[in-house]
């Protein structure tokens, strides 16, 4: 799948508790390259806890984050296509995310997922209509993004859905 680009400034924010803030706040004491690099330790570790929460995993999952670049990278197998998807997904809909490194493998390969960026006024009936030509499919699309969605009407400007294969 290689890199997914995400807007950097929207999703769950992460970092402004536990280990990260605490290694946020160390930073901007002493900026030091080994304060910087707990700080990354902790984002990685922060984001790998939420996919976890989520209930998504991978055999090996490992979580990396890059603060000089705002990139997360994801390694480990997953048994489908539909998880690697969500996990990618996950991780680069983090406030502080710019971009995910996909180096997950999948052990059942299937048709991979179009991606759409939420725009202000968009619905996913609206999606639904541009995507299957029928804005009664969304429920199709918030299926596909299930848990990292709790609600159809829960979307916001920024976000990364994905669009499965049309049915």
């Amino acid at each position: 799948m290689g890199l997914l680009n995400f807007l950097k400034d929207a999703g769950e924010k992460l970092f402004g508790s536990g280990e990260a803030k605490a290694a946020t706040e160390q930073v901007k004491a002493a900026p030091t390259p080994e304060n910087r690099a707990k700080l990354d330790r902790a984002a990685g570790d922060a984001i790998k806890m939420y996919i976890e929460k989520l209930g998504l995993s991978a055999t090996a999952l490992n979580v990396s984050f890059d603060g000089s670049t705002s990139t997360c990278t994801v390694s480990g197998t997953c048994a489908d296509q539909a998880t690697r998807e969500r996990i990618v997904l996950s991780a680069g809909n983090v406030a502080g995310v710019s971009s995910v490194q996909d180096q997950l493998n999948v052990l059942n390969l299937e048709s991979e997922a179009q991606y759409h960026d939420v725009k202000s006024g968009d619905t996913l009936s609206k999606i639904a209509k541009t995507y299957y030509g029928d804005a009664n499919k969304y429920p199709l699309i918030f299926e596909a993004n299930r848990p990292m969605l709790s609600h159809p009407d829960k979307i916001y400007p920024g976000q990364k859905l994905r669009i499965p294969p049309k049915p």
